[in-house]
Formats: structure tokens, sequence, C-alpha cells
């Protein structure tokens, strides 16, 4: 008996699956279709992106070694508007960096703070601190420290670069009593990076030493005697 039940419910079960197949066949043979199809797509555009990073990539090793800064700069700038989107962020860098070393330094400091702006992460923290560097010698310590201060937060890994150029600014302004005192916190800092360290520590005893002191100028020679 128990096999004439199972060959009753197996005829049901198959008589279901062809009414099921004869009404929405079609549509499963297209699901099945559309599937495979998005696959191969994926993998095609998986293939077509490798190969734009790939090309990306060797174009910026090769701007790179243009020697003309200037020449450099447009190269930067032609690859910051063809390359993937982290490849034309690297190049919109390099070229604020060939900007300022031909020359240009109101038009780099511009793009940098525009990188910033753009970007925050680790490409628009280093265009940020590179503003500021290019603006230390110009700007108010206010400026800076407004420009800075996305990287001062406490915490932040980037807060000994942003204090060091606060640092700076207060010894260019002749503040040399806050001067010292930032060069000799941040020698001591233990998350601020070894060669900043040593850059703050040969500061503090720079200014601790009088080497910022203005002497005044230097006299002129005495004058000759004629020979009589």
């Amino acid at each position: 008996m128990s096999d004439i039940f199972r060959e009753v419910e197996e005829d049901v079960r198959r008589e279901r699956l062809e009414k099921i197949w004869k009404a929405y066949g079609d549509y499963i043979i297209a699901a099945a279709v559309l599937l495979f199809a998005g696959i191969a797509g994926f993998e095609l555009w998986q293939r077509h992106e490798a190969d734009e990073r790939a090309k990306a990539s060797a174009a910026l090793v090769a701007a790179e070694r243009i020697t003309n800064p200037t020449q450099a700069a447009d190269a930067f700038n032609s690859l910051s508007k063809s390359s993937p989107k982290g490849y034309a962020l690297v190049a919109r860098l390099a070229e604020a960096n060939a900007m300022l070393a031909s020359g240009q330094g109101k038009n780099a400091i511009d793009l940098y703070k525009q990188i910033a702006k753009d970007d925050s992460g680790t490409i628009g923290s280093v265009a940020r601190l590179r503003a500021a560097w290019g603006l230390a010698d110009s700007a108010t310590r206010g400026e800076l420290t407004e420009l800075l201060a996305p990287l001062s937060q406490p915490g932040s890994d980037w807060s000994p670069m942003a204090r060091e150029v606060l640092a700076y600014a207060d010894y260019r302004a002749l503040d040399l009593k806050d001067a010292r005192m930032k060069y000799q916190l941040l020698a001591a800092d233990p998350k601020a990076p070894d060669a900043l360290r040593s850059r703050a520590h040969a500061m503090a005893l720079f200014i601790a030493n009088g080497g910022a002191a203005d002497f005044g100028t230097v006299p002129p020679p005495p004058a000759a005697t004629p020979a009589k």
C-alpha cells in the first residue's frame, strides 16, 4: 500500500510542477538569463576597473619622473581628470606639489585647500598640512590655527604635525616663550614621529640658547685709513 501512496504523491507533485512550469517557465528562464548576464557583466566590469587602475598607476609613475615641475604639474592635472577616483585624488595632490616647486605658490596653496575641503581622509589631511606650511611665513597664527583645526583635535594622529606648524608660527612671531614650550612638549610626545621629535628638540635648544634673538644689523666695516 505504501508504494501505491508514494506513486500517487509523485504523480501529484509532477503534475503541480508541470502546471508551474507552463505558467511561469518563460519567467524562470528569463530570470536565469539575467542572472548569468549580470554575473558576466560584473566580471567584465571588474576586469575593466582593474585595467583602468593599472593604467592610472603607470601614468602616475611616469608623471613623477618628469623633472620639469611645470610640465609635471600639467601631466598631473591631466591625470586628475581622467583617472579613477582614488588615483585622481593622488594626482591632484601631486599637481599641487609640482606647482609649489615651480613657483606657483598661491595656486598651489589654493589647490591644497580645495583638496582638503573635498577629502577628509589621508590625502586631504596631507594637503591641509602642506597648505599650512606653505602659509607659515605669511599667514597669521589665527589663520593657521583655523586651517589646522581639523588636524589639531585631541587624539588625532595628525596633531603633532599640526602643532609643529603652530610652534613655528609662534617662533616667527617672536613669541619665544610659547614657541619653546610647544617645541619641548613635541620633543617629549611619544606619539610624535621620531624625526619630528628630533626637530622639535633642536628648535627648543636653539631658542633656549638665544639663537632667535635679534641682535640688530651687522655694522659696516671701518673705513680704510688713507696711506700717508
